[in-house]
């Protein structure tokens, strides 16, 4: 007599090993698409050496000679390879890392520029500063080469830039540390239109996009008799922060009234992270 379980059981099993070998077979087709150079995945036109190996787009003019066999690159393009590349499914670049996506190449630019492996670039505003790592490694850098940002504890804390009357554009900015997590604060003060000097202030999660959905930020100045208040969801050090300025999407201020929410050209701005 069959057992319906244990034939259940068989089935899932079958399936799964399928779904297992298809993901294989999907890696080791790919495989051949990998640039030897860089490692990252050669995309139409492919060009390749009269052998065959072919050079991503990036590391071919970079390369005066093939650098499996050594022989000429030259221009052939390899149209089989071409046409077999947009049936297949690639690794997102950043795999390594721990991404899971599986991607047509017409769709992998965007996938990447967007993908939350990615490297970080250094959240510190105002600094020319071009490093670029990987999560667990932007604190140690903003503690080891931005020492003059501070971090401050809980989830109520006040944010306090001094010399705001600085000429031009400055930045100020702090750390806030609270759930198990870093905020990096900061105030801006920009010209955007011409003989209009504003001041620009928010609050960005290092972390990823996903990450900083689960969280808000209020920031408030107050003044004699009066009150300036903001209040929305965080965004990650990954998403550029320029088209907020464009819209006022965060705490907007003029300079003008500066002196009504401070004293000696510096501010007392309270900043209140919450979960959603």
């Amino acid at each position: 007599m069959n057992n319906p379980m244990a034939d259940g059981s068989s089935e899932s099993s079958e399936l799964s090993n399928a779904a297992s070998n298809s993901i294989m077979d999907i890696a080791e087709i790919a495989s051949h698409f990998e640039c030897p150079v860089c490692f990252d995945y050669v995309q139409a036109p492919i060009v390749q050496c009269k052998n065959g190996h072919m050079v991503c787009s990036n590391c071919r003019p970079k390369t005066k000679r093939c650098p499996t066999c050594r022989g000429p690159l030259g221009k052939i393009r390899n149209l089989a390879m071409e046409n077999l590349s947009c049936f297949i499914s690639f690794p997102c670049k950043f795999v390594v890392r721990g991404c899971k996506a599986l991607l047509f190449q017409r769709r992998m630019a965007e996938h990447v520029k967007a993908c939350e492996f990615q490297p970080y670039s250094c959240p510190c505003p105002g600094a020319p500063c071009k490093w670029q790592g990987y999560l667990e490694d932007v604190l140690p850098h903003l503690k080891t080469s931005h020492k003059n940002i501070t971090t401050l504890k809980g989830d109520d804390i006040f944010f306090q830039p001094t010399d705001v009357d600085l000429f031009g554009d400055v930045d100020w900015a702090m750390l806030q540390s609270c759930f198990n997590n870093n905020f990096m604060i900061v105030l801006k003060k920009r010209e955007l239109i011409k003989g209009n000097e504003q001041f620009f202030a928010f609050a960005q999660l290092i972390g990823p996009r996903q990450q900083a959905k689960k969280f808000k930020y209020r920031l408030q100045l107050d003044g004699p008799g009066r009150r300036l208040l903001w209040e929305m969801n965080t965004s990650s050090i990954h998403e550029d922060v320029s088209p907020a300025f464009m819209k006022s999407n965060c705490l907007v201020f003029d300079t003008s009234l500066a002196p009504l929410y401070g004293e000696d050209w510096s501010l007392k701005i309270s900043v209140t992270i919450f979960q959603v």
